[in-house]
């Protein structure tokens, strides 16, 4: 049997959520600063998507830091 994966919903690549949660629990940024940071990446993402992502996410991703 094979595991489904979480992120297979989203339009948006599996790499560039983790990217954002990760950078949100691990470090004291702002939703903003994330959105910014990933801007700066050439990552066209908004806050209040990062912050959905950071409910649905962040206590899988919480798990193993």
């Amino acid at each position: 049997m094979t595991k489904r994966s979480p992120f297979r919903y989203f339009k948006t690549s599996p790499e560039i959520i983790s990217l954002a949660v990760m950078m949100y629990i691990r470090f004291p940024l702002s939703l903003r600063n994330v959105e910014d940071l990933l801007h700066e990446r050439g990552i066209d993402i908004c806050h209040e998507k990062v912050r959905f992502w950071w409910h649905r996410f962040g206590p899988m991703f919480a798990r193993y830091a």
